[in-house]
């Protein structure tokens, strides 16, 4: 099984392979990085974790057994016990359920280790794989809004339960 890691600086080739492998997969469903994105990997790499250290944000990244990137998994915008929650699976990893399970144990790790009591989340509407990972993992939709023009929808998830358990 893939293992959930912190992004470290060590994970930047792994993690450019995957992001480049996936690009086109990827801008099916949301909004493309861009050229300037892979053009300057390295020291965007580098000001993220910065980011992380400072607790602005919570990078991940789901590991296989031969170190590469299988997705990531990063909780942005941290604030007032809050942050939104965005992944992204490798084309060749997905339906397989390692997205719902790196989201669960996002959700614990948010709650235990990082001191969060709720995330948010968006998605498109036309991204039926990514609404139902929320829906398994305890987000509940709040609303409308459009994503790159698409139309999307807002989730939001209370993590004030036991390791992150939603709360009934």
């Amino acid at each position: 099984m893939p293992a959930l890691q912190r992004l470290r600086l060590d994970h930047a080739p792994a993690l450019l392979a995957f992001e480049q492998e996936n690009r086109a997969y990827f801008a099916a469903s949301i909004p493309d990085r861009g050229d300037d994105y892979f053009t300057h990997f390295d020291a965007r790499h580098s000001d993220l974790l910065a980011e992380q250290a400072a607790g602005l944000h919570f990078f991940h990244v789901l590991v296989g057994s031969g170190g590469e990137v299988l997705g990531r998994v990063n909780l942005i915008d941290v604030a007032d016990g809050s942050a939104e929650l965005g992944y992204r699976i490798a084309e060749k990893a997905a339906r397989r359920g390692l997205a719902t399970t790196a989201v669960h144990q996002t959700c614990a790790l948010a709650a235990a280790e990082y001191g969060l009591t709720s995330l948010r989340a968006v998605t498109t509407l036309d991204n039926a794989g990514s609404r139902a990972v929320l829906d398994r993992t305890g987000f509940l939709p709040t609303g409308e809004i459009l994503l790159g023009g698409r139309p999307g929808i807002t989730y939001v998830r209370d993590l004030s339960g036991p390791f992150g358990a939603p709360v009934a």
